[in-house]
């Protein structure tokens, strides 16, 4: 009698749902404790500026560089490795003691963010079959991402209230050892080192993935990412996205404060709708994402998804600068902000269509676009506002983008090689 399908690839992929989690949460506590943090330090508000773009760029570094040692070396040594630095810098923040400590524990703390989404890529490409990875990742890079945003203001803000400042670092970091705790027992990096997974669920995960998905690590190859066309293509579309995705994250209480005299707890409540839709978008991209697939068995219908979110996200965005008005912006930033999300998880399952032997590099790739765009959007939003004094620059630029980005993704990429499809169950359909 054969053994029952197990369900252990949902139990990882709850583990790295979790590690996201935790991970966002971890880069943004420093927003809420800005006050007592810049007066026990003597930081201007220009260096903090500079902190918080430091953690963007160890980030931005360490993401392409993690993505080969992934691939190497397998996802579970590099995460446990990533966990184990942030959680160690993140309890060193509050006795940084000066702006140049601060800044360099903010970069060494996006160094250890940084193999996060390559990592997490990588597990989901080896422990998931082709049709569960839209959804599975649609959890990873957006409902965890967007839910992170909803829950870490009032989880930090609350943390504070209850062990002051310093002890709410300190309480973070102590979460990040149970992860890695945890991690250290139950993550594994294939089905086949694990010994709760079932034949049945071995085989499950098998069928829907191609050959070299099969192999645990492997020799790293930089040429057939860096010439890939459609991994450039990725890279554009979601630099776009999260150009987006940061001006809003960083910019949007300095908007509806000063466009509409809101107070800080009005802001803090208007300021969920965006990331609530989020959750909704990113769901919905990847239960769409997942059933198209089955249907057709292309991987280029992921990028054509994500191409029209693109253009649907920017062209939301219009009625925010030719008419604008508080129930426009809330309704037409969410609206924005939501389809957009819909891309959420995407990027990382057409990083693994378009190189399938190295996800961990094509994440890192992917992922250094975005973090690119993390760079660049807080600056350029705050230039656009400071010169011509108003945001409306801002959203005509995020238009622009995102019409170039969803342009790139429906028009240029590469033609699908001729692929089985898929039938409801996930087994090869007889296309004879």
């Amino acid at each position: 009698m054969s053994s029952p399908r197990t369900r252990v690839r949902w139990l990882t992929l709850g583990l790295i749902v979790s590690l996201i989690v935790i991970n966002y949460i971890d880069r943004a506590a420093v927003s809420y404790a800005v006050g007592p943090l810049t007066e026990a330090f003597d930081i201007s508000k220009s260096q903090y500026g500079l902190i918080s773009s430091a953690f963007s760029i160890g980030y931005m570094v360490f993401a392409f560089v993690a993505g080969p040692l992934v691939d190497r070396y397998g996802a579970r040594r590099i995460l446990l490795l990533g966990v184990a630095v942030w959680s160690l810098v993140t309890a060193l923040t509050p006795v940084a003691g000066s702006f140049l400590g601060l800044f360099l524990a903010r970069v060494v703390l996006g160094a250890g963010e940084g193999p996060g989404f390559p990592a997490a890529t990588r597990t989901v490409s080896r422990w998931l079959p082709q049709q569960e990875r839209g959804t599975a990742l649609a959890m990873v890079g957006g409902v965890a991402v967007a839910g992170s945003l909803l829950i870490g203001g009032p989880v930090v803000t609350q943390l504070i209230a209850g062990f002051g400042w310093r002890g709410m670092f300190w309480v973070l970091a102590l979460v990040g050892v149970v992860w890695f705790a945890v991690a250290w027992l139950l993550l594994k990096d294939t089905p086949d080192e694990h010994p709760g997974v079932s034949a049945a669920e071995r085989a499950h995960i098998a069928a829907g993935q191609r050959d070299e998905e099969r192999t645990s690590k492997g020799r790293v190859e930089w040429r057939p990412v860096l010439v890939n066309r459609n991994m450039w293509i990725i890279g554009i579309g979601y630099f776009a996205w999260g150009f987006m995705f940061w001006a809003f994250m960083y910019w949007l209480p300095e908007y509806l404060s000063t466009e509409y005299g809101l107070s800080i707890t009005a802001v803090g409540l208007f300021s969920v709708a965006p990331w609530a839709a989020g959750v909704v978008g990113a769901l919905l991209g990847g239960v769409l994402t997942d059933r198209i697939f089955r249907r057709t068995g292309k991987p280029r219908t992921r990028l054509v998804i994500m191409g029209v979110a693109l253009l649907l996200s920017g062209a939301s965005l219009i009625p925010i600068f030719t008419a604008p008005s508080l129930t426009v912006s809330l309704v037409f930033i969410s609206a924005g902000v939501g389809i957009g999300f819909v891309t959420g998880g995407i990027w990382w399952v057409a990083a693994i269509d378009a190189a399938p032997a190295q996800p961990g590099l094509a994440a890192g790739f992917a992922d250094a676009a975005f973090a690119g765009s993390g760079i660049v959007a807080p600056s350029a939003m705050g230039f656009l506002v400071t010169t011509t004094g108003s945001f409306s620059s801002g959203f005509v630029l995020m238009t622009v983008l995102a019409v170039v980005g969803g342009g790139a993704l429906l028009i240029f990429p590469k033609r699908d090689e001729p692929r089985p499809t898929l039938d409801d169950t996930g087994a090869l359909a007889d296309t004879r």
